[in-house]
């Protein structure tokens, strides 16, 4: 089971949505369509449905990143869980994507697509990738973005868990911004200083007649 692609399915979904700039581009069937990928036999069943039963999971999927990010791993669990519970999935052996040198199925273990509707299914793959990826390699693996006003939701996996930021973008908006802070405050200062200096110099004067 591809770890990193399954996972990747809930950070798609979660990222439809910009809540602090308003944005949303979850709003037609095609773009639930498009959330699928390259896995177009079930998006196929889309329908208007979806764009609302997907919006509602968005936002339980959302709540799942967040918790992980504010360091509540017990909260973010529970809440994948309860996902879990309401969205299964059923596992089967597959081996007709992939041959080896000899024209033999390396079997491998892959997400069977039973689900009632493109929502069901999509859900269910979004949320067994994201729980391979937590029990593999940690709750604090799950984040958002710092960069504001991004907020977008991401995986981690970097080796020494240092990500902070969904992309090099906005790390690199955020050190521009940090460094911009830095110097005016340094600017700040030194007017303060230069005020102060002269303050001082003009008492001295004052003091001298």
């Amino acid at each position: 089971m591809e770890l990193a692609y399954y996972s990747d399915f809930a950070v798609r979904l979660v990222n439809t949505e910009q809540p602090e700039r308003g944005g949303d581009s979850l709003t037609s069937v095609e773009a639930v369509r498009d959330l699928f990928g390259p896995a177009q036999q079930a998006a196929r069943r889309a329908t208007d449905s979806d764009v609302t039963r997907l919006r509602t999971v968005r936002s339980r999927l959302r709540a799942v990143f967040e918790a992980a990010d504010g360091g509540d791993e017990v909260l973010a669990v529970d809440l994948l869980n309860a996902l879990m519970m309401e969205f299964p999935v059923s596992p089967q052996i597959s081996g007709h994507e992939f041959r080896d040198d000899n024209g033999r199925p390396k079997w491998h273990l892959h997400i069977a697509d039973h689900a009632a509707n493109a929502t069901a299914g999509y859900t269910a793959t979004a949320c067994m990738g994201l729980a391979f990826h937590l029990t593999e390699l940690g709750v604090d693996r799950l984040g958002i973005c710092e960069a504001r006003p991004c907020r977008n939701a991401y995986l981690d996996t970097s080796t020494n868990r240092s990500r902070r930021y969904c992309s090099d973008r906005c790390a690199t908006r955020a050190n521009v911004a940090a460094y911009r802070a830095r110097k005016r405050l340094e600017s700040d200062r030194s007017a303060r200083t230069g005020r102060t200096a002269e303050t001082a110099q003009e008492s001295s004067a004052l003091g001298d007649r």
